[in-house]
């Protein structure tokens, strides 16, 4: 079974404040995908590396299936890696780029050129076997860098940002099949990525660090329906959850028409509301148009509130909704919409 185990893993590089990764604890289930999201310089690809073998952990360990390769070298860890840069050999064809740990570890060509050409068919290759990357477009060569792990039988794959060197209608179709592929070779996959979308469509779960810390590690929907703190609450989702202040009375918490229950005492509250929980109406909370984003099935409206904070919110109405800037609207919460969170503490308080 190749499940993957980080216990307190730690990583602290000379000079910094604060550990890279710190004091890590993270079961990735055999066959299971799952993504690394956080903001710039948090850690998830230190984490990666650490797996992989790239960089060293301080303290703590790691476990690939029933096996501690906290101190091994990458080569004896059975993993896979394929890297933002596709860092294919110019001079060699497909076949061979694919093909080419397999010829350095000396397996017999027959069985190499079967492989290769198994490994070219599930990624719709074989017809460009004999083509030099020079010939390929981005998304043929990151599936030529994919195949080069793929031929290999790992336990583990580890994809840091695979896709981010590619456009915008390219990385939709390549995330499709990297998502798919996966589900057939059902091989344990550590995914990084910026991007939130990849991580909502392609993971089981997604696990969130901020400054080497992990916050939460959830599925999907759980990690955008109960985020743990403020922090998962204004990372995870597009465009991010509004985040108001508020004074809790008589143990909840409103804003614009709606209310939420809140556990324990806290003094203030931020109350959190998605944008598509907000309900352009004839009554509400008040505020004024700023601008509005028309993106053809959906507008997002950005508001400036008539509260002495004067906070800025987004609110999702439909497209081609014709809200014009500098108008006047209301807007009203939907039941069961909103959050909240200790302003203190930052974590969850929602009944």
């Amino acid at each position: 079974m190749s499940s993957v185990q980080l216990t307190k893993a730690t990583r602290q590089f000379v000079g910094m404040n604060h550990p890279a990764v710190d004091a890590v604890d993270l079961r990735v289930e055999h066959g299971e995908f799952l993504v690394l999201v956080g903001p710039s310089g948090c850690g998830k690809s230190t984490m990666l590396r650490m797996i992989a073998g790239l960089e060293s952990v301080d303290s703590g360990s790691i476990s690939i299936g029933d096996r501690d390769v906290t101190d091994l070298a990458p080569k004896d860890r059975n993993i896979a890696m394929v890297f933002q840069s596709y860092a294919l050999y110019p001079h060699m064809t497909v076949a061979e780029n694919i093909g080419f740990n397999l010829k350095i570890n000396n397996v017999d060509k027959a069985e190499i050129k079967q492989r290769v050409e198994e490994t070219a068919r599930m990624l719709d290759l074989s017809d460009l076997l004999e083509r030099k990357p020079a010939k390929l477009s981005g998304g043929q060569r990151q599936r030529v860098a994919m195949g080069r792990a793929i031929v290999r039988k790992p336990e583990v794959f580890l994809m840091d940002e695979p896709l981010s060197n590619l456009d915008a209608k390219l990385r939709v179709q390549t995330r499709t099949q990297v998502a798919e592929l996966q589900r057939q070779l059902g091989i344990t996959t550590i995914y990084v990525t910026h991007d939130q979308v990849e991580a909502m469509t392609m993971g089981h779960r997604i696990a969130v660090l901020k400054d080497g810390i992990l916050q939460q590690v959830a599925a999907p929907q759980e990690l955008f329906s109960k985020p743990v703190n403020l922090f998962v609450a204004g990372f995870i989702g597009s465009p991010a959850m509004n985040l108001i202040e508020s004074v809790p009375t008589n143990g909840s918490a409103s804003f614009a028409g709606a209310s939420v229950a809140v556990n324990g005492s806290p003094a203030k509250v931020i109350v959190g509301v998605r944008p598509e929980g907000l309900d352009v109406a004839s009554e509400g909370q008040a505020g004024i148009v700023e601008f509005v984003e028309e993106l053809g099935s959906d507008s997002f409206v950005h508001c400036t509130l008539d509260t002495p904070n004067k906070e800025r919110i987004i609110a999702r109405a439909p497209g081609l909704s014709r809200i014009a800037s500098g108008s006047r609207i209301s807007l009203r919460a939907k039941p069961g919409s909103l959050h909240a969170f200790d302003a203190v503490s930052g974590l969850r308080v929602s009944a």
